[in-house]
Parts: structure tokens; sequence; C-alpha cells
């Protein structure tokens, strides 16, 4: 049985290092997202296939930072750093929110998930479909998170205070074509 990828609090992790990165900052207008999105994406070079997965998970990742870190107060920003590659795809979110409080709870509610996925138990992964906490509205389901731990192989690590978040996804080298397997 494979483990369930959790999600980390470490300010002091490499992804958090923001040299070399382009920064963009926003307003928190949730109309916005889409643009922002662009505006960040349109830095990423061709070669990545992934393009359009690559723009979801970036825009659910502002899109977070403007619902739930500012809860669409258009007097707060989020900022954002970026830096993408041929082999890689790094981004930092930051919002002014007081953070993700639920991590444990999410966390252990993803491991019991994953569980139930793994048995194929699922009669008792229906209690397990989405994440709702007393902050939840009709529209949260935690889904973009389960999403986000699969795509971002790179991982998906917090700040101390959790309203920031550093993601990195890395790609295979390709060479005319072909990819290139580094543990050959």
């Amino acid at each position: 049985m494979t483990e369930a990828k959790e999600i980390i609090v470490d300010e002091n992790n490499k992804l958090f290092d923001k040299k070399g990165m382009f920064h963009k900052n926003f307003v928190s207008d949730f109309r916005q997202i889409r643009y922002f999105t662009l505006l960040v994406v349109q830095k990423a070079p061709p070669e990545i296939k992934e393009i359009n997965l690559l723009e979801q998970q970036i825009s659910e990742i502002i899109k977070n930072a403007v619902k739930h870190g500012n809860h669409n107060d258009p007097k707060k920003h989020i900022d954002v750093w970026y830096s993408f590659s041929d082999t890689h795809a790094r981004l930092i979110v930051q919002d002014e929110g007081q953070g993700f409080k639920y991590l444990e709870e999410w966390n252990a509610f993803n491991r019991k998930r994953n569980e139930c996925f793994q048995k194929q138990n699922f009669e008792e992964m229906a209690e397990y479909v989405s994440f709702i906490t007393n902050k939840s509205d009709e529209n949260d389901s935690g889904n973009a998170l389960f999403a986000a731990l699969e795509y971002w192989n790179g991982g998906l690590v917090f700040n101390n205070k959790r309203n920031a978040v550093a993601v990195a996804k890395y790609f295979p080298k390709k060479r005319h074509g072909l990819e290139i397997n580094n543990n050959i």
C-alpha cells in the first residue's frame, strides 16, 4: 500500500526560495482570476505539454488565495512568484489571510480517503468525497487540494502562518521528442 501524500508546513523549504522568480501582485478580485492566471502562465514555455493542466492548477491556487485567504476583499492583495522552464514549473502564492487552519484535519481526511481507495472500500469512501469545515460554502469540497497533491510532483508546502503555498512540478527532459530517463 502506498502512503498518502501530505501537505507539509516548512517555510524554510527550498520551494520558498524566490531567487530568479518573476513576481506579480494582484488585487483580490474573483472575477479576474482567469486573467491573473494567464498573466502568469504566459511565461511557461511551449515544451510543457500539460499547459492546460498547469493553467488549471495555477488558477486553483490563485482562487484559493482570493476566496479563502482574502475572502474576496478587494482591499487585500495576493503575491505570486513564478518560474518556468522546459523541465519545471514553480509557484509561490501568498495572501493576506489568517492561513489554512484545517491542514492537519485535511491531511487526516486525505489519509483515510486514500486508505479506502486502496482497499477498494468504496462504501466507506463515500464519507470521504468532500472535505467540509464550518467555514465551507456549498461550492467547497477540498477537491482542488486532492488534485494539487497529484499534480505538483515536486511538493506542496505551506509557510508557518499557512497563508503562503509553494509548489513545484518537474517535467521529464526530452531530446528529439523522446523522454530521457535520468535514472538509467
